[in-house]
């Protein structure tokens, strides 16, 4: 989903030389291959979007697998472009890097000042190894290596497996399963009060976009909306966009996870950049995106 945006945003801009791989065309957990790979390409410029993600259930299922899978492929990438003299790379991490009981809005000071929550904690300890990482090359080796830190996202080529999805891929398949299938209801996971913020990818894009071209400084910066709604409302908001007549059924069983986790973005705004896409809109592009591309996103 971001790769494609970052892709579609460059071409929007005119650029040609865009270097990408597949993850089935390249392993970023194997060493060797990476180093290959820069070694034959010679990017100027990195966008370090790939990594291994997943909603509350994946990430507390593969454990280990987010933190290893994640571990090898930011190391392996930010290795070799200090080691192929890169001249700039922006390294996204992600919301989960901040303390599970942080004040709101979550400034970037925050790093590191509280126990982070625990449903995520092995991704949330990669991102932030990925930060000092970053960190540390440009200190030792005076590389121009930044770092961003999305909200939650959501657009074309998201992940639509309930087993492995976000809240709102998983909403919107599930809202689209049950109006096909005249379902009475939709069971919808937790109590419904957390609150979330949601960037659509395209306007992570734009801001990725921005940020290669003005921001050059150790300290990584938010990016979201500023703005959040509870997951109680997304999902009234996201039935509604899909036509579904049915009640909500909340399985107050299941995990809330972060009780909020609303990004400062004031430090990207003072830049002079701010999101564009409301997210009602947002929504309803996704959802026609999703019917479109419906029998590739549910394979």
């Amino acid at each position: 989903m971001v790769g494609s945006a970052i892709v579609r945003k460059l071409q929007d801009e005119g650029y040609t030389t865009i270097i990408t791989r597949t993850s089935s065309e390249l392993d970023l957990r194997n060493q060797a291959a990476v180093a290959d790979f820069f070694d034959q390409e010679t990017p100027d410029y990195v966008f370090l979007a790939a990594a291994k993600v997943g909603g509350i259930l994946a990430n507390n299922t593969y454990r280990a697998e987010f933190l290893y899978d994640n571990l090898m492929i930011e190391s392996n990438i930010i290795h070799s472009a200090y080691k192929t003299g890169v001249k700039k790379l922006l390294f996204l991490g992600s919301s989960c890097i901040y303390p599970k009981l942080a004040p709101q809005p979550l400034k970037e000071e925050y790093l590191l000042s509280g126990y982070l929550e625990s449903t995520n904690e092995p991704y949330a300890i990669a991102k932030i190894t990925g930060i000092k990482l970053c960190d540390a090359y440009r200190s030792q080796y005076g590389c121009n290596f930044i770092s961003a830190m999305p909200t939650n996202l959501y657009g074309p080529n998201d992940n639509y497996n309930l087993q492995g999805s976000h809240v709102l891929p998983a909403l919107i398949r599930k809202f689209h399963e049950a109006k096909v299938n005249d379902e009475p209801t939709v069971e919808v996971w937790g109590t419904g009060s957390p609150m979330r913020e949601f960037l659509h990818a395209d306007d992570l894009a734009d801001a990725c976009f921005f940020l290669m071209e003005n921001y050059n400084d150790e300290l990584f910066v938010n990016i979201g909306t500023g703005e959040d709604v509870t997951i109680r409302e997304t999902a009234e908001l996201i039935k509604d966009i899909v036509g579904f007549e049915g009640e909500l059924r909340w399985n107050t069983e299941k995990p809330d996870g972060t009780p909020r986790k609303l990004m400062d973005v004031s430090r990207l705004h003072e830049m002079g950049w701010k999101h564009k896409t409301e997210l009602r809109k947002g929504l309803e592009m996704t959802y026609q995106d999703f019917l479109a591309n419906e029998v590739l996103y549910i394979e």
